[in-house]
């Protein structure tokens, strides 16, 4: 999960690169925390923890933001520069 250390710089960098949507997920840090255990941890997709969420979610969320270059820009255009051990989230990003 998600610390709130991580989320708070995170979530702003998931809002401006993310796709428009008529009501913001009330689920996003959940299925970002999804995201990135899938990421850290190599398993499938179905092998996500319940408490993370639906799988499908966290998956056809990645799948999407990534054919739309989410994950690039956010890559691109973040100030921060975090190791590949804080948090996985350099990996993702």
């Amino acid at each position: 999960m998600l610390t709130d250390r991580d989320w708070a710089a995170l979530e702003p960098l998931i809002e401006a690169c993310r796709p428009p949507a008529k009501v913001p997920s009330p689920h996003l840090r959940r299925t970002m925390s999804a995201i990135l255990w899938r990421h850290q941890d190599g398993a499938k997709w179905r092998a996500i923890p319940e408490e993370l969420g639906p799988w499908w979610r966290a998956a056809q969320t990645f799948i999407r933001w990534a054919r739309l270059g989410v994950f690039f820009r956010q890559r691109t255009s973040s100030p921060f520069r975090r190791s590949r051990t804080d948090a996985g989230l350099d990996a993702v990003l």
